[in-house]
């Protein structure tokens, strides 16, 4: 098994009965998936699908969307999946960037995108979900249309598209862009196989787990939720939240047994009364996609004392990375963990040295996991991408590892600890400080909903910290007065020179903290403030995985 889809097709053989896929009120087994999966993976084939094609995404979370990457897979093509949420300018870009040949969308999503299609050369074919007429309508008269229920219902494909290795590239997905339009990492079939094997084995998933899924696929950590579930044989349950009370109700409807989320998915469940007894059958959480504050950790502990929390760290450029197990969470629970199965994490100075306990440098992933680069940008594919350092010296082919761009450190025992960004460092009165131990200090006065601390440029201190912050709901404390709590346990040189408390802070399309942006705006108002041109935004926060 070495292929995206070769995980359903073994499960649909192993376990044919269990259910794979439910959304909303609809279920689906794993033979009816393959069936489906199959049936359009020779619809794209016959479109014009080539070995190595594009095949871009464009749907919310549903079952359609889930059979469209499989079928692609399936096919021999490279699927792109798009964030349901980006907007007409980002998609053009991903479509024109990608080099998409087809594109697979719904009738409520041709109608914001029909016209900018006429702007994406390449794109020859669209595969639309909803009214088969009125989609027509909505289409440039150079692109072909195909029905895609219709597709769904054809007769099962016997072959399986083209032949390929597992290193060939299975999927690009786009990141949020720190100051653009977002940029495309390329995974192989290998990355995601060997991510979901490495995964599935420290959370001991099998097939009767039953996995809620509310990340998009277009995240590496929401498509990961996938293909673990495929490996095992587990039901995922699809579902698009609008809020907290939405993956409640999630978790008790459908006996959930894990759980994926980010630290804001996280604050915001704290916002609403529940307790573990509402969620008999969950198993476990994992937080991925930025820190688990300390303060939120304690709460989960007391609110759900029987589901194992596992803090996990991964960058889209390697899949996943290192996760904490569940029995050190109390023991060290601002650590994110060591290298999962199957990986070498590295901590490495400016020289390509191994940094001693207690050393910071930058953390640097080695293995199976690491993709295969940047789409179309071969400049910061080796800016990233470079030959390991520490590897033998006898050995004339070198082997890529990725720098991650993130600075950590490690205790005694081995343990890792996030610090910020490289480009987050906040450098102020000859001291640097880590961004993320400044906001530490926040979340554990336990009445702050989200924060971020930014270092903007001063002409004495170099830069000062400001932080910007949104309070639990509840609380109506000041900007000074919060500040008094979170700053006892700062040393002077750490305690922010402004505080501000806004009623919401941007979030990505991935529902993070959209620091880059807050970062932008708040330099531009300063420049416009202070009548001075704005400096370029090459450094500043650049937004981590």
């Amino acid at each position: 098994m070495s292929l995206f889809h070769e995980l359903l097709i073994r499960s649909a053989q192993k376990y044919p009965n269990n259910v794979c896929l439910v959304h909303r009120k609809t279920a689906q087994t794993y033979g009816e998936v393959e069936r489906q999966v199959r049936g359009l993976s020779g619809v794209l084939n016959e479109a014009g699908l080539q070995a190595g094609a594009r095949v871009a995404i464009y749907l919310e979370k549903s079952i359609e969307e889930t059979l469209s990457l499989l079928a692609v897979s399936m096919a021999g093509g490279i699927f792109v999946d798009i964030n349901h949420l980006l907007k007409s300018r980002q998609i053009k870009h991903i479509l024109n960037d990608s080099g998409a040949l087809i594109l697979i969308t719904s009738f409520q999503r041709l109608k914001a995108i029909g016209p900018d299609l006429a702007e994406t050369p390449r794109l020859a074919t669209v595969i639309a979900l909803g009214p088969f007429t009125s989609c027509e309508g909505l289409l440039p008269p150079n692109l072909r249309l195909i029905s895609l229920p219709a597709a769904l219902e054809q007769p099962l494909l016997s072959g399986d598209g083209f032949r390929r290795i597992d290193s060939d590239p299975a999927g690009i997905i786009y990141t949020s862009g720190s100051t653009g339009l977002p940029k495309g990492v390329v995974v192989s079939h290998r990355n995601l196989v060997a991510g979901a094997d490495s995964v599935a084995s420290y959370l001991r998933n099998n097939e009767k787990d039953r996995i809620l899924s509310v990340l998009p696929f277009s995240f590496d950590y929401g498509l990961n939720q996938l293909t673990t579930a495929l490996l095992v044989g587990a039901t995922l349950v699809l579902q698009n939240y609008l809020g907290p009370a939405d993956i409640v109700r999630g978790l008790e409807k459908e006996a959930i047994t894990g759980l994926a989320g980010i630290p804001t998915l996280w604050s915001q469940l704290l916002q609403i009364e529940w307790t573990d007894a509402n969620f008999p059958n969950l198993r476990y959480i994992t937080n991925s996609g930025g820190r688990f504050p300390e303060q939120l950790v304690k709460e989960y502990r007391r609110r759900l004392p029987h589901t194992k929390i596992y803090l996990m760290y991964g960058l889209t450029e390697a899949f996943r990375s290192t996760y904490l197990e569940p029995d050190q969470v109390d023991v060290r629970p601002s650590s994110i963990g060591k290298a999962i199965p199957n990986a070498e994490i590295m901590v490495l100075n400016e020289e390509g040295q191994r940094c001693a306990p207690g050393e910071v440098g930058e953390l640097v992933h080695r293995g199976v996991h690491v993709s295969l680069g940047y789409w179309n940008d071969a400049e910061k594919t080796r800016e990233r991408f470079r030959p390991n350092p520490v590897g033998p010296a006898e050995l004339q082919t070198k082997e890529l590892v990725v720098f991650s761009g993130d600075l950590v450190k490690t205790d005694d025992e081995g343990y890792l600890y996030y610090l910020s960004r490289k480009d987050q460092m906040i450098k102020t009165a000859g001291f640097r400080v880590s961004p993320t131990e400044v906001e530490e200090c926040f979340y554990n006065t336990g009445k702050v909903q989200d924060v971020v601390a930014l270092g903007l440029p001063d002409s004495d201190l170099g830069e000062f910290i400001k932080v910007i912050l949104s309070l639990r709901n509840g609380e109506s404390l000041t900007a000074d007065e919060i500040l008094a709590l979170a700053s006892q346990e700062m040393p002077s040189y750490m305690i922010p020179k402004e505080t501000e408390i806004r009623t919401l802070l941007p979030k990505n399309s991935n529902g993070k903290i959209d620091r880059a942006a807050i970062y932008r705006d708040e330099l531009s108002a300063r420049c416009q403030a202070s009548q001075v041109p704005c400096p370029p935004l090459t450094g500043g926060p650049q937004g981590g995985a």
